[in-house]
């Protein structure tokens, strides 16, 4: 394989200097590197990306498109493939930050609305100590557990820069109402950890529904993306049904908050356009691109403990 041009490069370096992009901006500058539009080439971008990854592949690095789950546009990102003590000093954040980070992402993914979000009073309250006890738990080890110095004097001054720097680097992200929901850059790295610890997934797209709509038969566990459910019925003029358990889905439910009319399965090697027919939220969470490549994905190489699928029946049993 001839060796990677200046514009292959040039397309690398966008996404390690700026972060996660946002397809339209990613295809952006594709088409000023080229002088060829996305759309029109297909096959030419495809053969890019497939090219790049061939490269990225001989140092554990991957570039991969993903969906935000809550607007439903598609992001583009490199992503660190190895998950070992060496990768983790990559990254710019401290091990209680890291600590930090993983709680509040296990007690999104926890809520069994699938709500996708948690509010910033919760996320400020997260306890170090637990991601301790979680990660002794997965390893068996027996014996008193010791919390680090470093995790009993994380102060709430140093929880509010991070959470505030999580943001910015789009490992977290913030909604219209102040909660605190997934980052693009997690839906792009943590893909693989979703899928290895029974987070529910989507029907239709079979990722992870971090954010998405229940069933309405409590009974049943399906969950669908906004995106999912309008591409799911939006050609059906009969047969709303939950694709589980068979009950009518409400179809008010599927006007209000499908956002996109594309196939949501994105992959690295064969990604697709999208051209959002709604943008009214598209630009509610984001942050700034700039300086964020100093993070890093070893932010997410530290893997996190195993966690038990919960469902609303269970919640209902604990509650009671």
């Amino acid at each position: 394989m001839a060796p990677l041009s200046w514009r292959h490069h040039a397309l690398i370096q966008s996404l390690l200097s700026r972060g996660p992009l946002e397809e339209d901006d990613f295809r952006s500058i594709f088409s000023q590197l080229t002088g060829k539009t996305s759309g029109s080439q297909q096959q030419l971008f495809n053969e890019y990306l497939r090219k790049i990854n061939a490269e990225l592949s001989y140092v554990q690095f991957e570039l991969r498109a993903c969906r935000n789950q809550y607007d439903g546009n598609v992001y583009y990102g490199v992503v660190n493939n190895v998950s070992d003590d060496q990768s983790k000093l990559g990254t710019k954040y401290t091990v209680p930050q890291i600590a930090f980070y993983k709680g509040i992402v296990e007690a999104i993914i926890q809520d069994v609305e699938a709500g996708g979000c948690i509010s910033s009073t919760d996320a400020l309250n997260i306890r170090l100590e637990s991601q301790v006890h979680a990660a002794t738990d997965s390893q068996s080890q027996g014996g008193a557990t010791q919390v680090p110095p470093a995790f009993k004097n994380f102060s709430m001054s140093q929880k509010e820069k991070t959470l505030e720097q999580l943001v910015k680097d789009q490992w977290l992200c913030t909604m219209p109402d102040g909660k605190i929901g997934v980052g693009v850059r997690s839906f792009l790295d943590l893909r693989s950890w979703f899928r290895t610890n029974d987070v529910p997934a989507c029907e239709v797209c079979n990722e992870a529904a971090v954010k998405a709509q229940l069933c309405q038969n409590e009974a049943c566990n399906v969950r669908l993306h906004a995106y999912c459910l309008k591409k799911k019925f939006s050609q059906q003029r009969v047969g709303r049904v939950c694709p589980g358990c068979g009950t009518q889905w409400h179809i008010s439910t599927v006007k209000a908050e499908a956002t996109e009319d594309d196939d949501p399965s994105i992959t690295s090697q064969d990604p697709h356009r999208s051209e959002p027919s709604m943008k009214r939220r598209r630009k509610s969470y984001q942050e700034a691109n700039s300086d964020v490549a100093g993070s890093g994905s070893a932010l997410t190489s530290a893997t996190l403990p195993d966690r038990k699928r919960a469902t609303r029946s269970s919640a209902r049993l604990s509650a009671n």
